[in-house]
């Protein structure tokens, strides 16, 4: 039975199972402030629903489960309607906290890339299902913002700066890289997802099931790597972080050049700011990274390198972008201190405790 469709996203109730299924496929899924909208409306109904045994998260494009978030209205937006922009972020954080604090199993089945804003929506699921395809990636850097949805809490507690690794550079990483470090729960084919909805929609136990159809994806390509990550990200400085690199390139490690390559093209400012929220999400509760991770949105809105990325990488596509200050130099602590500095009163992103979410059955 289809419960609510839209355009973009469809929320279809089968037996005991509810399946949002995202179907923005010309956009690769990339996820709009209404299709979010679609997904918070119904998430609190289903929670309430005793009927209910499980949400599945999946895509009707079997190359994305997500490219991310719909980043240019957001842009647009920021010109002409900025309330509605730092709306959308509070929106989307707030839809972060309502899944982290979900009462009842949640499972994605991912296949191709699944990054940004769609990293949001499955990283807090109970069970996170790779098929051979899988791509994880949070490259906001890229685009003069930072690795938001909360996923510094989780990224800044991979072992061996791996965590730090991903959130600078916006590498991507597949599913045995995902799978050794716990951001996937399974690793099964896609050929095996439908197979998998049946089962629950008639409400078998979700935990044998999968467990009875994960594959050992093989080892970690990353791992190869690892001595120089943990050592080379380990600073609190991206100057620190960019030095340490800049050695193991000279003595021909061609990984660490490709890794410096890689940090030369990202805004500046979204390097500093990024580090900073990793190595204070270390300390941080899940609650309070979103409320920082607004903080943050709302003054990437508010300054240049957020517009002239997105403008480089996704309107004019010129893969040029003239980031302000250029250089890491130019971003001093000052500017830094600024990003993370409270919003004027009454404007921080409030989320209610994890006691009160489950009090009121989310």
């Amino acid at each position: 039975m289809t419960d609510k469709v839209g355009e973009d996203v469809a929320i279809v109730r089968d037996g005991a199972l509810a399946r949002i299924v995202l179907q923005r496929q010309t956009a690769l899924n990339a996820l709009t402030t209404a299709m979010r909208a679609s997904i918070a409306e119904a998430i609190p109904r289903l929670a309430r629903d005793a009927s209910l045994y499980c949400i599945a998260f999946e895509s009707a494009n079997p190359k994305a489960f997500s490219s991310g978030g719909d980043v240019r209205e957001l842009v647009t937006w920021a010109k002409a309607e900025p309330e509605r922009a730092r709306a959308a972020f509070a929106d989307e954080y707030r839809l972060n906290w309502v899944l982290e604090c979900f009462s009842k199993p949640t499972m994605s089945l991912m296949d191709g890339m699944v990054m940004g804003s769609g990293v949001g929506i499955t990283l807090y699921n109970t069970h996170r299902v790779a098929g051979a395809g899988y791509l994880f990636a949070m490259p906001e850097t890229a685009i003069g913002l930072f690795p938001d949805v909360g996923a510094s809490h989780t990224l800044s507690r991979l072992p061996g700066e791996v965590g730090t690794y991903l959130a600078l550079t916006g590498r991507s990483i597949g599913r045995a890289e995902a799978y050794a470090l716990g951001l996937v729960t399974h690793c099964i084919d896609a050929a095996e997802y439908p197979g998998i909805l049946e089962a629950l929609a008639d409400a078998q136990p979700i935990d044998p099931l999968l467990d009875d159809l994960h594959r050992d994806p093989g080892a970690s390509e990353l791992s190869a790597h690892a001595d120089l990550i943990r050592t080379c990200f380990a600073g609190d400085t991206v100057e620190g972080i960019v030095a340490r690199l800049t050695e193991a390139a000279a003595a021909m490690n061609e990984f660490a050049q490709g890794v410096l390559d890689d940090l030369g093209t990202r805004s500046p400012t979204s390097l500093k700011i990024t580090l900073r929220q990793m190595r204070q999400a270390r300390a941080s509760s899940m609650r309070n990274v979103l409320a920082t991770d607004y903080r943050l949105a709302c003054r990437c809105l508010e300054g240049h390198d957020f517009a002239e990325g997105v403008r480089a990488a996704l309107i004019d596509k010129d893969g040029a972008p003239a980031w302000s200050p250029a250089d890491l130099a130019g971003v001093t602590d000052d500017i830094v201190d600024r990003f993370f500095a409270p919003l004027p009163e009454g404007q921080d992103l409030v989320l209610a405790t994890r006691e009160d979410m489950q009090a009121a059955r989310i």
